[in-house]
């Protein structure tokens, strides 16, 4: 049986009522849509701030009943339904903490909401450097040793940002000592936990950051709990900031206009992880090592385990993850990412009741290794990246970076010289090179080897073309 979900059930009352439209959106129920008859029976669903909906910017009813489950769900102060994405809970946390030109202490290698959220208020960030994690050749958390320099060097910062668990699902066991640390000095901690929404559902799974005390967590509900894409929490549970500060800036950082499509489903996606139990738990990680068994029989395929469950990294012998990604493709396997290493898999969040087609997708696996191991391997760099300063900071403030003058140069050349943009390989959406930071060896090295391997880039680039933008000589 179904746990209550308030605004979903306000939804289907509404349906029945079979009502009649003069109201926005303009598809009026999907009458009006041309889209394919499966997308315009979800229409019917699509609707606004109406009678017995609920007001999403002021809720009263449905939305704020159905806020407050997911509040005792996450066993937090307060709780959001995010219908931007955590990148809108990322720009609101950062809004209501510091103010234009305060200090903020962020992991560098954060998502780039976070570094644009930094930007659009105009603070000074300082970087904090993860370690390299050589078992799954990733950057993965900032140890507390490091923070501890960093706030003894800045007492002054209004906040600590971090991202827990990494994209590739590995956890700090460091976290609690950290934000304990920062709570003795006065300094909330905000944490995008994207990827870890889920953590609620199982002791089995890594503890959220909101266990071990951090003072806003914002989730990504849509990537590994059944909410559409877009939809995120949001978790207030601190003593030093106001979650008034937090409300405002969500109400004016977000659509007016929010999809109740979108809602309903961040409702149906709180009932499924407070529903989640033992026995769903177990279902799910037997058939999890069944089809990793099955894995692991396949010639030069190799499955590396994180400290999240639900997610694996697959490499396959000397080839790029690049490449391992097309090849997968070609059998109509997507993975999440690729790196110049593996691809990474994010396995669903079976309950008992669900069938995965495992053995179908071993088979089409095993073909696409075959047929790749046809092909000439793209030997990924064994070389480590260089963490040059565990501490740094920008050369050239965000302030004084947005009055100068920018030109493109070939990147070869751009050694020493400050960048004027981000250049970000998408997924995962961390930038190699931040706006105002002055381009290094190392950062050039790197930005080679993504290249050499097939990776996307966003950002303000001309990477086809060899160029790079950075501030006028």
């Amino acid at each position: 049986m179904l746990e209550k979900r308030p605004l979903v059930e306000a939804l289907e009352n509404f349906h029945k009522q079979r009502s009649i439209s003069f109201h926005v959106p303009g598809h009026k129920n999907g009458l009006l849509s041309n889209l394919p008859k499966v997308m315009k029976e979800t229409m019917r669903y699509d609707l606004t701030e109406l009678c017995g909906l609920d007001d999403y910017h002021h809720p009263e009813d449905a939305i704020k009943e159905a806020e407050r489950l997911l509040s005792d769900t996450y066993e937090t102060q307060k709780s959001f339904f995010l219908v931007n994405g955590t990148t809108v809970g990322n720009l609101a946390m950062i809004y209501a903490t510091c103010q234009f030109g305060e200090q903020i202490i962020v992991q560098r290698n954060a998502h780039k909401s976070i570094f644009h959220a930094i930007e659009l208020v105009g603070a000074e960030p300082i970087f904090v450097s993860p370690e390299w994690d050589e078992r799954t050749k990733t950057a993965s958390y900032v140890p507390l040793e490091v923070i501890s320099k960093a706030i003894h060097q800045y007492p002054m910062a209004k906040a600590v940002i971090l991202t827990y668990p990494s994209y590739y699902g590995v956890a700090s066991s460091e976290l609690k000592d950290i934000i304990d640390l920062c709570h003795v000095n006065n300094i909330p901690v905000l944490v995008d936990e994207a990827h870890g929404a889920h953590f609620r559902a199982n002791k089995g799974y890594p503890k959220s950051a909101l266990m071990y005390g951090a003072d806003v967590v914002v989730q990504s509900a849509h990537k590994t709990l059944p909410a559409l894409t877009m939809g995120s929490f949001l978790h207030f549970n601190s003593n030093f900031l106001e979650v008034s500060t937090i409300n405002k800036y969500l109400r004016m950082l977000q659509s007016s206009s929010p999809s109740y499509l979108l809602l309903a489903s961040l409702d149906d996606a709180r009932s499924y992880v407070d529903s989640y139990n033992e026995v769903d738990f177990k279902y799910f990680m037997d058939r999890r090592t069944l089809f990793m068994n099955s894995l692991e029989t396949i010639p030069c395929l190799e499955v590396v385990q994180v400290d999240d469950p639900l997610k694996l990294l697959i490499r396959v012998g000397k080839y790029a993850g690049f490449q391992v990604q097309k090849a997968f493709e070609a059998q109509n396997i997507y993975v999440e990412l690729a790196d110049t290493h593996q691809v990474l898999f994010i396995l669903p969040l079976l309950k008992g009741e669900h069938e995965y087609p495992f053995a179908d997708i071993r088979k089409r696996i095993k073909y696409a290794v075959d047929e790749l191991r046809k092909e000439e391997p793209n030997s990924p760099s064994e070389v480590q990246p260089i963490i040059q300063h565990s501490i740094s900071t920008l050369h050239m403030s965000v302030g004084v970076l947005s009055g100068k003058r920018g030109e493109w140069i070939p990147y070869v050349r751009s050694i020493g010289r400050i960048a004027k943009a981000m250049v970000i390989p998408y997924p995962p959406g961390i930038p190699l090179i931040i706006a105002g930071e002055k381009i290094t060896v190392s950062m050039l090295t790197e930005l080679e080897e993504w290249l050499e391997k097939g990776a996307v880039f966003q950002g303000e680039h001309r990477l086809a073309e060899k160029l790079i933008y950075v501030v006028e000589d």
